[in-house]
């Protein structure tokens, strides 16, 4: 879709926003559509590959759809990649757009308007094939390295957004486990002659209080280091009537 025309310089020695410096382990993959590498000029591509490698991006060339799909964080990202805007082709454009939202969840559209009058097609166009704001998210830039630039941003931020997401469910994971222990051993140690060393055995060796109410006092005896009277005590008061409804003193 993207189409060369326009020549694009590079330094050996660009650039790179301080801001996606040192990305560590949030740097990712970039897969890139084989045919739209080919129709790009060296020069962008040379940017890109050292762009990336600066920032710790591998970089792959496979037959796909999107122009870009980037792996980052666990999240993957599409892209559609316009470096040349062309006014009289804008029917593809668009219908190339509509196509791939339909197959990818996450998916944006770089186009590249350097002139008015490609803004002003661009414009035309987006209301004319009756886009819907923001599905997808259409980023306009100036040059075509700065709309590369802009594209490792936003998978950048995508990739560290889902990280904040997993760590956020991780530690509600962990803070309702504690939760669910401290009841379990405040439970456990209510039943005569079970201390807290005692519960915490049983709460690793057996596990919930519905397992261990299941439990024989042998298999209580085999898999713990409670003592033969206590593996009794913990049998008997949840399996023996008689027991759990006589009253206890201490």
């Amino acid at each position: 879709m993207a189409t060369a025309g326009s020549s694009y310089s590079v330094s050996t020695n660009h650039q790179v926003p301080s801001s996606l410096v040192n990305l560590g382990n949030a740097a990712g993959v970039c897969i890139m559509s084989s045919a739209w590498k080919d129709e790009q000029e060296p020069s962008l591509i040379s940017f890109i590959s050292s762009f990336l490698r600066a920032n710790s991006f591998r970089l792959n060339f496979v037959s796909i759809s999107p122009d870009l799909i980037f792996n980052c964080g666990g999240v993957s990202i599409a892209f559609v990649f316009v470096t040349k805007w062309d006014c009289s082709n804008v029917a593809n454009i668009f219908s190339r757009v509509k196509r791939l939202k339909g197959q990818f969840a996450q998916l944006y559209v770089v186009a590249t308007l350097s002139t008015k009058e490609q803004s002003d097609s661009f414009m035309r166009s987006y209301f004319q094939y009756e886009m819907e704001f923001g599905k997808p998210a259409f980023l306009q830039v100036t040059d075509a390295e700065m709309g590369f630039e802009k594209i490792v941003k936003v998978a950048h931020s995508r990739g560290v957004c889902k990280q904040q997401k997993v760590a956020s469910k991780l530690k509600a994971e962990r803070k309702r486990t504690v939760q669910d222990t401290d009841i379990f051993i405040g439970f456990v140690t209510s039943i005569p002659n079970i201390n807290k060393h005692d519960a915490n055995t049983l709460y690793q060796a057996i596990g919930s209080i519905e397992t261990i109410a299941k439990t024989s006092k042998e298999d209580i005896l085999a898999n713990t280091d409670l003592s033969s009277e206590k593996a009794e005590t913990l049998a008997r008061f949840f399996q023996d009537p008689e027991f759990y409804l006589t009253p206890k003193f201490n």
